[in-house]
Parts: structure tokens; C-alpha cells; sequence
């Protein structure tokens, strides 16, 4: 279970969001806390993959680095490119339904404010997100590569390309990590209702159905 899935099963089971009340401070600190934590260790998980697989490519061989790099800038400046306008498509069509259509409440709406929840990310983070990860690359790459050049001269290739794919394989680590290893603890997070797996489907309706 990711951070968002607990913040939300957080805030379904401590937080009344049709009542008039405010939340508690400590309800809502809690799932700060929550998205804070989950936030940390993508980050971490992130910045150990592009770490170790910029070592692993710098160190195959100096041409390969260096198509790694063209590719990496021309492929990083068209999908921040696709995900700020796709973003920002999704965004402001919930405000043209709300507004101008005036259809809220409807399925349309609901469809809206799902593209909304995912729009809102895709152009204010991940798409900008790419900016330093290009620049990261390409600075650090250059430095490694310099390092392999200077290690296949004294050394031999066989000791660069035994490296390369010992940092590959940490860097595919990291990768699976951030995929399907980012959990966060159960200290304190919320139980799952009897019947529900552990995503939250319903595994009696299922059964029954």
C-alpha cells in the first residue's frame, strides 16, 4: 500500500468529511505525515536509480555516454513537454465543465475531477521534475566518464564493464524498489475492514459474484 492509499484510508476512517466540524490537528498532521514519508523514500528510491544507472551507462564505453546523454535530453524535453500540456488539459477541463458547462455532480464531472487529481501533478511536478534530473545526468555523467577512461587505461575494460553492470543491477534495484517496494510502515495506520484486500477491493463481493 502506497502513502496515498493510507493517507486516504487515514482520512476515511478518522476524518468526517461531510460534517461541519474541522479536522483535528493531529488528524491532519498525521496525514501530512503520511504523504511526507511516502514522499521521502520516492525521492530516495529516484535519485539512487538515475545515481547509479548514469554510472553504470558512463562506464560501458564513452560513445554509448554520449548517445545516452542526446537521447536523454531529446527524450526528457518532449515528455515534460507532453505531461505540462497534458496536465494542464486535464486541469482546466474540470473548471470548463464546472463553469461553462455547468454540469457538476454529473459523470462527467466525476471523470473530470479524476483527470483533475492527475493533471495537477502530471504539469506541476513531474513534468518540471525532469529539468534536474537531465542537468544531474549530465554533470555527474561527464565526471564518471572521466573516472572510466582513466580506470580502462590502467586497469583493463573488463574491470569498467564488470562495474557498469554491478551499478546496472543496483540501479534495477532501486527501480523495482520505487515500483513495488515503496511502502510505508503499519505503525499506526489504519486496519483493513474484514473482507477488503489489501487494495481495498471488496474480496466477499467478489467471491460471491
Amino acid at each position: 500500500t502506497t502513502g496515498a492509499y493510507r493517507a486516504v484510508e487515514f482520512i476515511k476512517a478518522n476524518i468526517k468529511l461531510e460534517g461541519v466540524e474541522k479536522a483535528s490537528v493531529e488528524d491532519s498532521k498525521k496525514v501530512v505525515e503520511i504523504c511526507t514519508q511516502y514522499a521521502q523514500k520516492g525521492m530516495f528510491n529516484i535519485f539512487l536509480t538515475v545515481f547509479f544507472s548514469t554510472l553504470a551507462f558512463a562506464f560501458v564505453e564513452p560513445y554509448f555516454f554520449i548517445g545516452y546523454l542526446i537521447s536523454i535530453a531529446i527524450f526528457g524535453l518532449y515528455q515534460a513537454i507532453f505531461m505540462a500540456n497534458a496536465g494542464g488539459a486535464w486541469d482546466n477541463a474540470k473548471k470548463i465543465v464546472e463553469v461553462e458547462l455547468k454540469q457538476k455532480g454529473t459523470p462527467l464531472h466525476d471523470a473530470c475531477v479524476v483527470g483533475d487529481t492527475v493533471g495537477d501533478p502530471f504539469k506541476d511536478t513531474s513534468s518540471v521534475a525532469l529539468n534536474p534530473v537531465i542537468k544531474f545526468t549530465t554533470l555527474f555523467g561527464l565526471l564518471a566518464v572521466e573516472l572510466a577512461v582513466e580506470l580502462t587505461r590502467t586497469q583493463g575494460s573488463t574491470l569498467t564493464h564488470a562495474l557498469a553492470a554491478v551499478f546496472f543491477l543496483i540501479s534495477a534495484f532501486f527501480v523495482w524498489r520505487s515500483f513495488y517496494g515503496m511502502r510505508i510502515g503499519a505503525e499506526g495506520a489504519p486496519t483493513v475492514p474484514a473482507g477488503m484486500g489489501e487494495m481495498g477491493t471488496d474480496t466477499e463481493g467478489l467471491a460471491q459474484r
